[in-house]
């Protein structure tokens, strides 16, 4: 899903304090002398070096990494023995390859609490890494949402990510997150490389105590499909706050407004949007231009852009224009599409765009033209004249490989062996939250359910919620896999009030709330109550077909 502001909001619309930045990491406290802040500084005294200001910290802590004092004081272990062994993976999957990261300037909210870094792997994925002064030596993997719709990778998402989350290097963690080697669709490849840039820290960093996986929106389908791929996995003596050896790199997952129904469902509500769009409005394409089946999106050749497409709503719907200035005909077409999708108005030129722009690449470009969309059997209600509409609208059956490739690449099993944490915005506008409906039905059938604690607030952002909430959140992960404390909806709820006196931006939890079902939401498709939309047993038989999933 797409990016938004940054700022988080309350319920009301109005925007949290400016307070909401950072207080600074924590300080040493005592009389005399101060103790060296941070990775840089205690590496430097060790090497003998003086104590430096905080931009000149960095600068010194940049040219202990490449000499041999870091040599001998970081000694980071090899990938081979510092990685677990992991199933093997898709073309250009992850490995170690890449150049080191190199000294680069924090955001702004970091830049006196914080070294950051920033580099490019073997893939071609930029990314970025904040190590606090005050490291508890714990990391963050992130995994960014979208997705973005570039050639190649983009080198400001991973900076904008980690301001957007830098409270959770406020909170003491050290931070990576990976811009992926390109634009456009796919899952499994946006997993490698959130893999790899762990293992890109581990390489010039070193292991850190526990590793934990952040994802938001498509990033949580992202992070739950690294989980299921990359490891993760704990034997039985091992569980939360047992002390025992882990198999797999990560302890624990922290998934915010997450894309958790998987691809091959995830879409379905934009599938519908756009073939009733298409009914309704008739201009995408209009009966003057070259026809092609409203699955594709647009044709892989078409100039349109999104000003093009916003003007063309506008013509049908007047949708951004105030009620009083529509006409009858307008009025009568935007209720008409919004009732039948369940599209928030405010938010329907936003995944109109999707099912447009993002269709076309996942279409034309992932899955070289084959259509992975259905919405046969499905029958669309809420108009004012439903008969009309279902005699009307376009159909279309997917294509039986093109659907399994999607599946392949975005769908869930549920199994994943370490503690995971969820917590979406009940009325988020672009990730509706009956996705956590799905993501605990799938972890239930998989017997994982045990592994996964829920937790929803009054919000209404998408990509902006409570700085509070954040470290609430990742703090209760942590406590769960170090002590085995479970968390509860109410024990978040309870808990956020110490948090909110440090970023006084409010904690909005609802511990009473439960999501309906997925398809309350979402036109199932024949077989679509059912869930996970993939089964452990079809991931195994798909994995051995040659070429499988979403061109890389």
């Amino acid at each position: 899903m797409g990016r938004r502001p940054s700022t988080p909001s309350r319920p009301d619309g109005a925007a949290a304090p400016d307070g909401a930045a950072a207080d600074g990491a924590r300080r040493w406290g005592g009389s005399g002398a101060r103790r060296p802040r941070g990775p840089a500084g205690r590496i430097a005294a060790r090497a003998g070096l003086p104590s430096v200001s905080s931009r000149r910290r960095r600068t010194a802590w940049a040219a202990v990494l490449t000499g041999t004092v870091a040599a001998s004081l970081l000694a980071a272990p090899s990938f081979s023995s510092a990685t677990p062994a992991t199933p093997a993976a898709p073309a250009g999957g992850p490995s170690a390859g890449g150049s080191s990261a190199e000294a680069a300037e924090c955001p702004d909210g970091l830049k006196a609490a914080a070294t950051c870094y920033a580099g490019r792997d073997h893939n071609g994925a930029y990314y970025t890494v904040a190590i606090p002064d005050e490291w508890n030596r714990s990391l963050v993997v992130h995994a960014h949402g979208g997705p973005g719709l570039g050639d190649g990778s983009d080198p400001e998402r991973s900076v904008e990510d980690l301001e957007r989350w830098s409270v959770m290097v406020e909170e003491g963690y050290a931070w990576v997150g990976s811009s992926y080697r390109r634009g456009g669709y796919g899952t499994r490849m946006a997993a490698a490389d959130t893999e790899n840039v762990r293992r890109a820290f581990v390489a010039q960093f070193g292991e850190p105590r526990r590793t934990y996986l952040h994802g938001q929106s498509w990033g949580g389908n992202v992070a739950a499909k690294v989980l299921e791929t990359y490891g993760g996995s704990r034997s039985a003596d091992a569980a939360p706050g047992t002390g025992g050896a882990r198999s797999g790199p990560y302890d624990g997952a922290l998934m915010t407004n997450g894309l958790l129904a998987g691809g091959s469902r995830g879409y379905d509500f934009r599938v519908d949007l756009r073939a009733v769009y298409q009914f309704y409005c008739q201009n995408l394409p209009r009966p003057s231009e070259p026809q092609y089946p409203v699955w594709q999106g647009l044709p892989a050749d078409s100039d349109l852009t999104t000003g093009e497409v916003n003007a063309r709503l506008q013509e049908c719907t007047g949708h951004s224009s105030q009620p009083a200035e529509r006409t009858a005909e307008q009025q009568r077409k935007l209720t008409d599409i919004l009732a039948v999708t369940g599209v928030p108005e405010h938010e329907l030129a936003s995944h109109l765009r999707f099912s447009v722009f993002t269709f076309r690449d996942l279409v034309n470009n992932r899955l070289d033209g084959r259509n992975p969309f259905s919405n046969k059997g499905v029958r669309y209600s809420g108009s004012h004249d439903d008969a009309a509409l279902n005699a009307g609208v376009e159909r279309f059956s997917a294509d039986r490989s093109a659907a399994r490739d999607l599946a392949w690449d975005s769908d869930l099993t549920g199994r994943v062996d370490v503690p995971v944490l969820t917590l979406h915005a009940i009325d988020d506008p672009t990730v509706y939250v009956e996705n956590e409906s799905a993501y605990r039905s799938t972890l239930r059938a998989a017997h994982r359910g045990h592994h996964l604690v829920q937790s929803f607030t009054r919000e209404s952002e998408h990509s902006g919620l409570s700085a509070a909430e954040y470290a609430n959140s990742v703090t209760a992960l942590d406590s769960w896999v170090r002590d085995g404390r479970r968390p509860t909806p109410r024990s978040l709820a309870a808990s956020c009030a110490d948090f909110d006196q440090k970023y006084d931006t409010g904690c909005f939890y609802d511990p009473t709330y439960r999501p309906a079902p997925y398809s309350s939401r979402v036109n199932a498709r024949p077989g679509g109550h059912r869930w996970p939309a993939m089964t452990s047993a079809q991931e195994r038989r798909w994995s051995k077909i040659e070429g499988i999933g979403i061109a890389p």
